[in-house]
């Protein structure tokens, strides 16, 4: 499974969840509605800048086009579940809702995925990586340690530095001339 497709639905998921539990909030203690959308933003937002974080931290390939893919596929997808779970469990919400959502609603919920997810990959991408782990585009580490000469080994080649001098081959290699 493509790991957009995991993001998406994930987040489409809690945004429609969310959603419905706000609507329901709203119906039975209207006062309470405006701290706890507050909150339940606050937790949409945090979610997707710490499973995009997380991404960033484990240098994923390909981490911001899947975060792009996975808010544009969040927005529709939260937007239908939210009417079908609005119509089944609070206030049976019917097809006129289904446009505003799709359009909106959708919009709405794609950007409260795109933007905290491009917050946590560039937060994610300053960690640390965890060890063994290291960007595809990222240069392979150099190494620090001292190189050692290579033995000589008797009657063999004994590496480069053997063959320049004139050892392990055999052969002589002619000596430059001095004009």
């Amino acid at each position: 499974m493509p790991s957009w497709l995991l993001r998406g639905f994930g987040l489409a998921v809690l945004h429609a969840a969310a959603e419905v539990a706000l609507a329901k909030i709203a119906v039975q203690a209207p006062s309470d509605a405006d701290v706890i959308t507050a909150l339940v933003i606050a937790l949409l937002v945090g979610a997707a800048a710490l499973w995009s974080a997380l991404d960033g931290w484990l240098r994923r390939g390909d981490r911001g086009r899947t975060w792009f893919v996975a808010a544009l596929l969040a927005g529709p997808v939260a937007g239908i579940l939210g009417v079908i779970g609005r119509s089944l469990l609070v206030d049976q919400t019917g097809l006129r809702e289904l446009l505003p959502a799709l359009t909106g609603g959708a919009a709405f919920t794609a950007l409260l995925v795109l933007v905290p997810a491009g917050l946590g990959l560039f937060v994610g991408g300053r960690l640390r990586a965890p060890a063994g782990r290291r960007d595809e585009d990222e240069p392979e580490p150099e190494d620090d340690r001292p190189t050692p000469a290579p033995a000589a080994v008797p009657g063999g080649f004994a590496g480069p530095a053997a063959d320049r001098a004139g050892h392990g081959s055999g052969r002589r290699r002619p000596r430059p001339r001095a004009e």
